[in-house]
Formats: structure tokens, C-alpha cells, sequence
């Protein structure tokens, strides 16, 4: 059964991806009817795959999560056992897609739009939960992490406000994310705040 399984794998990829720029262009409330068009598949097929609108979407959600995972940890050097290679596979599978050319906008905004699908938020936690764990396992500073972070993925989300931006900035920035992920320490000495 290896090309039965192979075909399911190829719908299930087709469907994922046509529901990932019907969202992108029209939101959560896309019909089933238009992703199944543009995945090139019948509206009983995917509904074989996918049993509602609703688990489609989840699906997608649980698909861009694990796909941004998997890149992520492809993006490590095998080389590098330092602290916070995590973190610069996290910086370099961000930059990678935005360099070439990959909408890193367009799955922020699909992840967002996809919030309000029962589940979703729920399944956004979970991976945020994983994500700290994994960074304070990886051994770099919580601040260097917070800031490197945050940083990586509000240069994948300036794209929606500024459109493409310019490869030798974003290269800039890489290389800026990644030299504070090699240095130990925090960044600054936070004093404790009084409650008043």
C-alpha cells in the first residue's frame, strides 16, 4: 500500500498548501469549494482528508507550526555545540526564508488569522510552552533569547508593512542576531521592580 499512502500524503500536502494562500488572500472564512478548486481536488476529496472547515484549519495551523520546527532544527550547524545554537538555527531558518524569497509574511499572517479557530490558540501556547522549554535548555541567557527572538520574528512580519526588504540589511541583521546568541551574560543588569 506504499502508493496509496504516498497519494493520501500528496492530497493531504496539496490541500494544506491550497488552504495556506486562500487564507492568505480571503481569511478563516474561506469555503471549502475554493481550497479544493485550487488544490485541484473534488469537495468530497477533501472532505475525505478533512472532516470540516474547522479541522482543515487546525490542520494547517499544526502544519505551519511543525514545518517552521523542522526548519529550525535543520537549520542548526551539527558543528556547533555551543550555547544557544538553537537559537541561531531559530535566526538562520527565519533568515533563510526571507532571503529567498519564502512569504514569511504570509504565514504570520496565516498563523494569525488562524487564532480564532477553535483550537488554534490552544495549539499556539502549547508551541510557545516548547519553544521556551527548548531555549532554556539550549543555555543562553533568557534576555539574549527574549531579544534575538523577538527580533527574528518582527523581521519576518516587517515584510507586511515595508513589502520585500532589502537582502543585504536582512543579512546585516542575521549577523548582528547571531553574534549577541555567541556571547554569554545577560544583556543589562535588570533591577528588581517595586510593586507600589
Amino acid at each position: 500500500m506504499p502508493g496509496k499512502e504516498r497519494d493520501t500524503a500528496r492530497t493531504r500536502r496539496l490541500v494544506l498548501d491550497a488552504t495556506a494562500r486562500v487564507v492568505a488572500e480571503q481569511g478563516v472564512g474561506v469555503s471549502l469549494d475554493s481550497v479544493a478548486q485550487l488544490a485541484g481536488v473534488s469537495k468530497s476529496g477533501l472532505l475525505h482528508h478533512f472532516r470540516s472547515r474547522d479541522l482543515l484549519l487546525l490542520s494547517l495551523a499544526e502544519d505551519l507550526v511543525e514545518r517552521f520546527r523542522a526548519a529550525v532544527h535543520a537549520a542548526i550547524d551539527p558543528r556547533d555545540h555551543a550555547r544557544g545554537r538553537l537559537v541561531r538555527g531559530y535566526v538562520n531558518a527565519t533568515f533563510d526564508e526571507l532571503l529567498d524569497g519564502t512569504p514569511v509574511a504570509e504565514h504570520a499572517l496565516v498563523i494569525a488569522s488562524l487564532a480564532v479557530v477553535p483550537g488554534v490558540g490552544e495549539l499556539l501556547r502549547e508551541d510557545t510552552r516548547r519553544w521556551g522549554e527548548e531555549f532554556a535548555d539550549d543555555g543562553l541567557h533568557p534576555q539574549r533569547v527574549t531579544l534575538i527572538v523577538r527580533a527574528a520574528d518582527g523581521a519576518g512580519i516587517a515584510t507586511l508593512y515595508e513589502g520585500s526588504s532589502d537582502a543585504a540589511e536582512l543579512e546585516s541583521t542575521r549577523q548582528l542576531l547571531l553574534a549577541l546568541s555567541r556571547a554569554e551574560g545577560p544583556l543589562v543588569e535588570v533591577e528588581p521592580r517595586t510593586v507600589a
